[in-house]
């Protein structure tokens, strides 16, 4: 090291030979001058025979602050090295878990988030509640219990705009519509539903009020029932009710009821014939609600706590699944043939489209607040009340291969994929959001008149005040 530095640097370190003993003697002697303990540093100096012909005032005066700082830098490094531990900790269960297709993450059905986040969004005053990404634009809003949504630029990372409307804590947001427009909808514990116009500032277009209690999930539900032309949104509430609203008249066309306790949540199919919903009531429940008087068509039964979350398998991922079944081949007669609910008895629990359990996926170590397939259907992702993300490959029956253990500082409350960009869409002839629920592609994306290139984005939002962007 002597090599490197200069001589008086070297002399500063007590690096150079028969020169450490005597720096750290005079550092001392230094440092008890400063702080005024003048008896002290006499009898140092005595005791070490230094006068002030050896080691006068000037040079007592280059030695000042010297033992402060070879602390403060010892002490940054032992949690550089700590946290370089860490890391490394991280790096190595992840090899070790690691697939051979996984270790290609350039791949995006292979893609996996990986810590540290791209984006850390700061605004929010209390916990986020929910997030949703813009199907087209790189816009992302966000729902906090500060009765705010805010917009951000998730590429850039930075905030666009702050909306206030909601007069309680908002629980849900979600982008879709009609054909050729998007808008975002929101919910609340005011138990109202909102519409915003992001083609106009955000303005709220319409306030859906008629639930009795809060609500806490809004979803559109794409256009394929009938023909239908995308004006359909679905929202769940603590009043053990779903209902379905036309968007252009703000009518609620449908009141499903069968739950006995809170609706948490709520997934529509692509095709939007079918609708999953999680309760209070330890239940799942998938809804036909195609025929004009919807009623449960299956029972998800097997949690042994409230049901806080849900989603429905894409196509994609059917062959993975149908292999945990013990199918040899995949079904394709139907956009529901799999679903996923996480509960707060901390399981992820995997079904068929039968209401048959195939697997309990267990490694969380609190609540599962969110879920979200993999559009590459390898993967499912859920996110938790024990701080952490993780990544369960279905092509492992469902193991766990990653875990983000800092994903957030406190409960994480949501998760949500990107949707897709379809390409090669016309105008005029796109399904909203893009033929989506909750970043789940169609099958192919022929159906939407292009094909369906997977964007490997996540959003994450926690009571820790954060929404964290994992991106490619």
């Amino acid at each position: 090291m002597s090599q490197i530095l200069t001589s008086r640097q070297a002399e500063e370190l007590g690096t150079r030979p028969g020169k450490l003993t005597a720096y750290r003697h005079r550092a001392i002697i230094a440092y008890l001058t400063a702080t005024n303990l003048t008896s002290s540093a006499a009898a140092l100096r005595a005791e070490l025979n230094l006068g002030e012909d050896v080691f006068d005032a000037a040079t007592a005066k280059k030695y000042e602050g010297l033992l402060e700082k070879k602390w403060t830098s010892v002490v940054r490094l032992q949690k550089k090295i700590m946290d370089l531990e860490s890391r490394n900790n991280v790096l190595q269960s992840e090899l070790e878990n690691a697939t051979p297709t996984s270790r290609q993450n350039k791949d995006p059905v292979s893609w996996l988030p990986k810590s540290p986040a791209r984006h850390t969004l700061q605004s929010h005053r209390s916990p986020i509640t929910c997030v949703a990404f813009h199907p087209i634009f790189s816009s992302l809003a966000s729902g906090s219990e500060d009765q705010t949504i805010k917009i951000w630029d998730w590429e850039l990372g930075e905030l666009e705009r702050t909306i206030k409307g909601h007069t309680k804590a908002v629980l849900d947001v979600d982008y879709g519509g009609p054909r050729g427009n998007t808008l975002l909808a929101s919910c609340s514990s005011d138990l109202t539903i909102k519409l915003w116009d992001p083609s106009d500032d955000y303005k709220n277009i319409r306030t859906l009020p008629g639930h009795d209690h809060s609500v806490s999930a809004v979803r559109f539900i794409p256009s394929g029932v009938a023909g239908g032309s995308g004006n359909l949104l679905v929202s769940a509430s603590r009043d053990k009710t779903l209902r379905i609203w036309d968007v252009s008249t703000g009518y609620c066309v449908k009141t499903l009821r069968g739950h006995a306790e809170w609706v948490r949540d709520v997934s529509p199919s692509t095709d939007g014939k079918f609708i999953l919903s999680t309760s209070d009531d330890y239940t799942g429940r998938l809804w036909d609600v195609s025929i004009p008087n919807p009623e449960p068509k299956v029972t998800l039964i097997g949690h042994e706590h409230v049901v806080l979350c849900c989603a429905i398998a894409p196509p994609s991922s059917y062959p993975h699944l149908a292999a945990i079944a013990g199918v040899k081949k995949p079904p394709a007669t139907s956009t529901v043939e799999f679903m996923a609910t996480g509960s707060r008895d901390k399981t992820i629990r995997l079904w068929d489209a039968r209401g048959t359990l195939l697997k309990t996926l267990v490694g969380h170590d609190n609540w599962v607040r969110g879920l979200v397939f993999h559009p590459g259907g390898k993967y499912l992702l859920s996110v938790a009340d024990d701080y952490t993300l993780r990544c369960w490959d279905l092509t492992q029956e469902g193991r766990c291969v990653k875990t983000i253990s800092d994903a957030h500082g406190h409960f994480v409350q949501c998760i949500r994929w990107a949707p897709s960009v379809i390409k090669d869409v016309p105008v005029n002839g796109a399904d909203g959001p893009n033929g989506e629920v909750n970043g789940t592609p169609r099958k192919s994306g022929a159906s939407a008149g292009g094909e369906a290139q997977i964007r490997c984005v996540i959003a994450t939002g926690s009571v820790d005040l954060n929404v964290r962007i994992f991106a490619n």
